[in-house]
């Protein structure tokens, strides 16, 4: 037993002693073929079976790189998803016989001394090597075709592509459904300082249109970024896969270069930036004190700070993007100067009146003419100022008319400011009106008569006195100016007409006919002008009286 078990053992082992070594050899040959007494070859295998061999060394390429190198063509030809056998053919040059595929692409060279290594013509072997490589080709197409399994991945993906697009569109949808229910949270409207920029159906306008191409960007990318994927299944549209990515990559390459090399300018600008923003609220808070009158300096009023800082702000900014300008990435391209050269000649050509109004409104601030509330007359022009800019004076009429007055043209005119010494003088304003009495009147009682009407009129001052001046002796009349104070610049054609109506109802009560300027009328002479309900009730007109003398 123990016998027939170790023979049993013995035999087994002989047989895969046997097996080893027949794959061994096997492998060896298929690696390589010996001829006997010639050289060493090297199989061509594409697909695992050996087509053919290679003994020869062509230049710098030896026997095994050659074979190597064919292997890989005729893979390559196997990957074309349509071979076309019959452009597969054999042309003759002067030193050897290629194999090329559709005349562009070289499959190999039989060359003389391939010949003589296996003692055969150049054309047997090359018409026999053409053989084996096209029915190699041909048996892998029908048997192990992979022009139906790229096909299967051109739909896959395909699928896979729109199932995406459909997804990444109710994403959207669904975002979009979402702002539109909830607007009232999200859109308010856009404010600064108190200055409306949008309001919320505009914000939301904008918002909707912005979030639509962006949607459409992201669709077109999804879809453009697929392209690479779906053409790198043919081997015939390969070379497509690396000119789309080309076409991305290149300019996010260069962005992404042309920004890490900006970097260290912006650090730069950054620092800039930092350094004369902290400037200027240093300098803002400084004049700020002085307009709230906390820092007095000799000879600077309060009211200059504002506009004097507005001047260093705008200086300070120049400065800055002076500064900056040579950090900016293109700054010293024919493009970038042209473009600044063009914008300087638009602003010198488009903004001389623009220039000399900002130099009048600088000026004007400087000699504080007026200020903001004062009432003001500038040419024929009255009224309250309700603002000044660098450019206008912005005037409102005691109609609630509002005249913008360019500031040169305030400059250039003689301005009347009727409230600058109310507040500072005990006294107020002096208004006055003229009324001319003939000679008949005492003046007296024209006096009292314009001081009792001052003294009845509405927003004037009772102390001190109102006063009466006589202006001038004209030849049918005397003119009498009544002379009051009051506070209340703003609101002169009020005080003016109350004024007139009291000297119209203290003339009439004193028995005063006002004859001014001049009075002409058909009349006897003796019907005074007084209205009925100032006169007595007994009244009666004198008589007229005509005396004619004969002679």
């Amino acid at each position: 037993m123990k016998k027939e078990l170790l023979r049993f053992l013995a035999f087994f082992l002989l047989l895969i002693s046997f097996s080893v070594f027949g794959q061994v050899a096997n492998k060896q040959t298929s690696e390589k073929a010996i001829v006997p007494g010639k050289l060493v070859g090297y199989p061509v295998t594409p697909f695992k079976d050996t087509l053919f061999y290679v003994y020869t060394n062509v230049g710098s390429f030896s026997a095994k790189e050659r074979a190597g190198y064919i292997s890989n063509k005729i893979k390559k030809l196997y990957n074309e998803s349509f071979f076309e056998k019959d452009s597969l053919k054999i042309t003759p040059s002067d030193v050897s016989f290629d194999i090329i595929y559709k005349d562009d692409l070289v499959i190999m060279s039989i060359l003389n001394a391939d010949a003589k290594v296996e003692n055969q013509t150049v054309s047997y072997i090359a018409n026999r090597n053409l053989k084996a490589i096209k029915n190699a080709i041909i048996y892998q197409n029908e048997n192990y075709s992979q022009l139906p399994k790229r096909l299967g991945y051109t739909f896959l993906l395909i699928f896979i592509i729109g199932l995406i697009l459909y997804l990444v569109g109710k994403i959207f949808n669904w975002i979009k459904y979402y702002i539109l229910k909830n607007s009232d949270k999200y859109f308010k409207g856009f404010n600064y300082n108190n200055i409306k920029i949008l309001s919320p159906q505009k914000q939301q306008f904008l918002l909707m249109r912005l979030f639509g191409f962006i949607k459409i960007v992201t669709l077109i990318l999804i879809v453009y970024l697929s392209l690479p994927v779906l053409f790198s299944i043919f081997p015939a549209t390969k070379e497509y896969t690396t000119t789309l990515l080309r076409w991305i990559l290149t300019p996010a390459k260069s962005a992404l270069m042309g920004f890490l090399s900006f970097l260290p300018s912006l650090f730069t600008i950054l620092v800039i930036i930092i350094i004369f923003k902290y400037s200027l609220k240093v300098i803002k808070f400084f004049f700020y004190e002085i307009k709230s009158e906390n820092i007095q300096i000799d000879g600077f009023y309060s009211d200059w700070a504002i506009p004097t800082f507005n001047v260093i702000r705008l200086l300070m900014y120049a400065f800055m993007l002076v500064i900056i300008f040579p950090y900016l990435p293109g700054s010293d391209s024919p493009i970038f100067k042209g473009v600044s050269v063009f914008i300087g000649v638009l602003f010198s050509l488009g903004s001389s009146n623009a220039i000399a109004n900002m130099v009048a409104g600088l000026v004007i601030t400087y000699m504080r003419p007026f200020k903001i509330g004062d009432y003001i007359k500038i040419g024929d022009v009255s009224g309250e100022v309700i603002e000044k800019t660098a450019l206008v004076t912005r005037i409102r009429t005691p109609k609630f008319e509002d005249i913008t007055i360019p500031n040169a043209t305030v400059l250039s005119s003689t301005s009347t400011n009727y409230s600058a010494n109310t507040k500072q003088s005990t006294n107020g304003l002096l208004i006055h009106t003229t009324v001319t009495i003939g000679y008949d009147v005492p003046w007296s009682a024209i006096h009292d008569a314009l001081i009792d009407a001052a003294l009845k009129t509405e927003m004037t001052e009772k102390e001190p006195k109102p006063f009466v001046l006589q202006t001038s002796l004209d030849d049918f009349y005397v003119s009498y100016q009544i002379n009051v104070y009051t506070k209340e610049p703003t609101k002169q054609p009020r005080i003016y007409s109350s004024l007139h109506q009291n000297i119209q109802d203290s003339f009439n009560q004193a028995g005063i006919e006002i004859m001014s300027p001049h009075y002409a009328a058909l009349r006897d002479g003796n019907t005074t002008t007084i209205p009925p309900n100032y006169l007595k009730e007994d009244y009666e007109a004198p008589s007229f009286i005509l005396k004619n003398k004969v002679k």
